[in-house]
């Protein structure tokens, strides 16, 4: 694991990663915090599987979202319609609480020069959900990376999760799903396409 690490957001600056050993300790501490006692035998060995756990859950600092989109065809055939995948699973983290956000995400774009392996909309998803944010940002995250790189004529994300926050805690709704979407191009501008995407996402699934 790299000493330096880039943080996200903040216009590319960097700063020290922390050691694992620092990281463990730290998980050390919140689980005497909470009143138990980390050197009981059913905790010991918890600090670092939490910490192998976070780097699975938030691996997607270690990418390149933009990167994963590169490598482009300009072969359409004629294609000029809109490219949809519906139905991503997604699993992420809020940046309030680091408790995780579980649903559904819904990609659509209309190509123009270029189509993508439709695996890398999923990757570039994929990336994005495994860091900490708002579900707000992470529709814009998703939406901003396809529109900058493949340049296509619109592009449409829609994301529908269940917050644990507010499941597990707080208000403790369990029922309530939190629906963002992000439009750009022919998408933002066109109602009827923009109609017709959300149909499509929110249609009975195939089967």
């Amino acid at each position: 694991m790299d000493a330096i690490i880039k943080t996200i957001g903040t216009k590319g600056e960097t700063r020290p990663r922390p050691s694992r050993d620092s990281a463990e300790e730290a998980i050390r501490t919140l689980i005497a915090y909470i009143g138990d006692d980390p050197s009981r035998p059913g905790l010991v060995d918890t600090p670092k599987r939490v910490i192998d756990a976070y780097g699975e859950l938030f691996s997607g600092y270690a990418d390149d979202p933009e990167a994963v989109l590169s490598r482009t065809f300009e072969d359409l055939d004629d294609y000029d319609d809109v490219v949809m995948l519906r139905g991503i699973d997604i699993h992420s983290h809020c940046e309030h609480h680091m408790m995780p956000f579980i649903g559904t995400a819904h990609v659509a774009y209309l190509p123009g020069e270029n189509i993508v392996g439709i695996s890398k909309l999923v990757r570039v998803i994929d990336i994005y959900a495994r860091r900490l944010q708002a579900q707000e940002s992470l529709t814009t995250g998703i939406a901003t990376t396809i529109d900058t790189v493949l340049a296509p004529r619109g592009v449409a994300v829609m994301i529908e999760a269940v917050h644990h926050c507010m499941t597990m805690r707080g208000v403790a709704k369990p029922n309530v799903t939190t629906l963002t979407t992000r439009f750009t191009g022919a998408f933002k501008h066109d109602a009827a396409l923009q109609a017709r995407f959300v149909a499509q996402a929110r249609g009975p699934a195939a089967g």
